[in-house]
């Protein structure tokens, strides 16, 4: 790996943060908001670690001007923040009221950050579905009826806030939404075939119907947006996943090594594919079968070419073992085991306050090219990047403060990302830190 000093990134390149509402807002009472998913999950007993919800959080509904004290202290040129779609329309419906009170709350914000010089990058649904759609019809288990309502938000929303966004998320993770909802059930609104965690639930046929579900709705917002306000407004709008870089268990072992591959595929082309190239992964289609929802014409039109820049959420790296056999029916990784150490007992990375991530620097450079490389070069923007600290959870302030691991993080990756830009020719144009405060949930991801 090079260095920053080596080399380079555009003179125009964006730096930022990204946060979530649900994840620092608060207010889930005030103003006319309506309940979300995650409202409804985080009373569940035992869904939360401790018994947290969103109710508070960083309570930044009523500190936004701290926020971007914040920001302009760290010198932020950006702030991607998602939107509440039940601060908007409390019941999420086409056929609802909407929230002026919210609507007038981000409008202000919007407005406070472009005088701060701060460019707002707006995330339309970062997991936070109205709560009433759930139960009115299914919520993202019903795609007509999906799709319907969230055009109907993006479309008040490009409306409320025209000129002064030029660059729209549609959704945040969908692969999140799609597997830690519908098929592990950790996530909101908690589905999955392990009866002992939910009464509720296919993990088998879920996840992919709530896949296909948000690329529609992704299409059809997109195409809103570039028939009704990109000319007046002049924005960009795309998709934001996320995945991980892949390196085989074995390097000797083809099976390994092709494992690695399908692993990025069953994570990333899963939603990357059908926009870029018009269809499912192949390694996918073979596995599922008809279990992957087939496209219409009239869908795959809504979703094929609708990125105008791949929005990229990373974190870390796995090694990868080919299973043998037939894959399990809830299977959504491709037949294959994610390890943190290789055959000879090598980590990945440095071990943090989460099990999942151990830092890969030049796995994130390695994943920069191989998006690049399978999806044509498009622009990308990473809106999201960040670690956890081992035992940071208990440590004083003044520990805290001297974050060197964290520091030596940002450090590598962005060195990485310099890399890619200058050495692979990746057109990686921004780059958002996660997290620009702390919500008051475990693990950390605070800068």
């Amino acid at each position: 790996m090079g260095s920053v000093e080596q080399s380079t990134l555009p003179p125009d390149f964006v730096w930022g943060f990204a946060t979530a509402a649900y994840q620092i807002e608060g207010a889930v009472n005030e103003d006319g908001r309506g309940p979300s998913i995650w409202d409804t999950f985080c009373k569940i007993p035992g869904k939360i670690a401790g018994g947290g919800s969103g109710d508070v959080a960083c309570d930044s509904y009523h500190r936004t001007h701290e926020d971007i004290a914040l920001l302009k202290e760290c010198g932020a040129g950006a702030y991607r923040f998602s939107l509440s779609w039940s601060r908007i329309i409390p019941l999420g419906g086409r056929n609802d009221p909407v929230n002026k009170k919210g609507l007038q709350f981000y409008t202000k914000f919007v407005d406070d950050l472009i005088a701060a010089g701060i460019m707002p990058m707006i995330t339309l649904f970062h997991w936070d579905l109205p709560d009433e759609l759930d139960k009115r019809y299914g919520g993202m288990l019903n795609k007509e009826e999906f799709v319907a309502d969230f055009a109907n938000y993006a479309r008040i929303v490009f409306d409320a806030f025209g000129s002064k966004i030029k660059h729209w998320i549609t959704f945040n993770e969908p692969w999140c939404s799609s597997v830690l909802g519908y098929n592990t059930g950790s996530f909101a609104p908690g589905h999955t075939s392990d009866r002992t965690k939910s009464s509720v639930g296919d993990g088998s046929t879920e996840p992919w119907i709530v896949g296909h579900s948000l690329l529609v709705a992704h299409g059809a917002a997109v195409k809103i947006y570039r028939d009704e306000f990109k000319a007046r407004d002049g924005g960009e709008i795309g998709i934001t996943l996320n995945g991980d870089w892949a390196e085989p268990w074995d390097p000797e072992n083809p099976a390994d090594v092709e494992a690695c591959d399908r692993k990025i595929e069953f994570a990333i082309s899963w939603f990357a594919d059908p926009i870029y190239h018009g269809k499912y992964p192949d390694s996918m289609i073979k596995q599922l079968g008809s279990r992957l929802p087939s496209w219409s014409a009239e869908d795959i039109a809504l979703v094929h070419g609708s990125n105008d820049f791949y929005g990229m959420n990373h974190y870390c790296a796995n090694f990868i073992r080919a299973k043998t056999g037939e894959p399990e029916l809830d299977d959504i990784a491709g037949n294959l085991e994610l390890l943190l150490e290789d055959k000879n007992g090598v980590s990945v990375g440095p071990i943090t306050q989460s099990p999942w991530l151990r830092p890969s620097a030049i796995g994130f450079r390695k994943l920069l090219k191989w998006l690049s490389e399978r999806y044509g070069y498009p622009k990308i923007y990473v809106t999201e990047n960040g670690t956890s600290v081992l035992g940071e959870n208990d440590k004083q302030l003044d520990e805290l403060l001297n974050d060197e691991f964290r520091v030596q993080y940002f450090r590598d990756y962005i060195s990485a990302m310099a890399d890619a830009f200058t050495l692979d020719g990746v057109n990686v144009r921004a780059y958002m830190a996660w997290s620009l405060m702390e919500y008051a949930y475990s693990p950390f991801f605070i800068l």
